[in-house]
């Protein structure tokens, strides 16, 4: 039996599926990853620093002006797409198969597919706060904001509501704990499983669940899988998705 077929009777055979994915969930629709030879690392020499300082809260707190400039020439792709891996995942729910979406991902990609129950473990950037008085507003605000640090009506700075490198994820992640221990198979699409706490996820699988892996390169928890698939995450769930009709 080859792996897609195998992947879709794990699917035929579960009932409480939850999806785990990263950045490589979103690449097929044209937002890179970090560390690819085209992804946010290959842009460091023109900011003189790693993505994870550009992206951290002391940049934003203390080199405001770089971290906005980095902000909107890297992290919004407001023309992006759902792509095949989404849209799959979102018929997955409407079949009753997929109970959770556990996403690193802060494009809402997941959700302009269709899906509806989504954990987004790291915020998204359709979403912005004033750090002074709360205000929110749409994406479009910092894109459109005069010059490159959005303020508020208040006079406060206007930030996307995202967890930056140095914050602590919210009750995100422990929702999708809870949600791994109710699942009778986890599939991990599009990540190193290199970030924690995040990668622990994998930790709360209950005894006797199935763990899927679908990611290009390989990952510390290969040999832990029952199934391993490294090709396209979107030509991976598709091609499962038809063994199912």
């Amino acid at each position: 039996m080859d792996k897609i077929k195998m992947l879709a009777k794990i699917i035929r055979e579960s009932e409480r599926i939850v999806f785990f994915g990263g950045a490589g969930v979103s690449t097929e629709s044209n937002i890179p990853d970090f560390r690819s030879e085209k992804g946010l690392y290959a842009a460091r020499e023109v900011y003189g620093h790693e993505p994870e300082y550009l992206l951290s809260v002391d940049c934003f707190e203390s080199d405001t002006e770089l971290f906005f400039k980095y902000y909107k020439e890297n992290m919004i792709y407001a023309d992006a797409v759902p792509n095949d891996a989404h849209k799959a995942l979102a018929k997955l729910e409407k079949m009753g198969k997929l109970s959770t979406v556990v996403t690193q991902n802060v494009d809402g990609l997941h959700q302009a597919a269709g899906s509806l129950n989504v954990l987004e473990l790291h915020g998204a950037n359709s979403r912005q706060y004033c750090v002074s008085c709360g205000k929110n507003y749409e994406l479009a605000y910092i894109q459109n904001s005069e010059g490159l640090i959005p303020k508020c009506s208040c006079g406060g700075t206007v930030r996307p509501d995202v967890v930056l490198y140095g914050e602590q994820l919210g009750s995100a992640i422990e929702d999708a704990a809870r949600a791994v221990m109710a699942a009778d198979c986890l599939i991990v699409g599009g990540t190193s499983l290199a970030v924690y706490p995040a990668a622990g996820l994998i930790r709360y699988l209950p005894k006797g669940g199935t763990l899927v892996l679908i990611n290009k390169g390989e990952t510390p928890y290969d040999n832990h899988a029952d199934l391993v698939i490294r090709e396209s995450i979107g030509e991976v769930l598709s091609a499962a998705l038809n063994c199912l009709s």
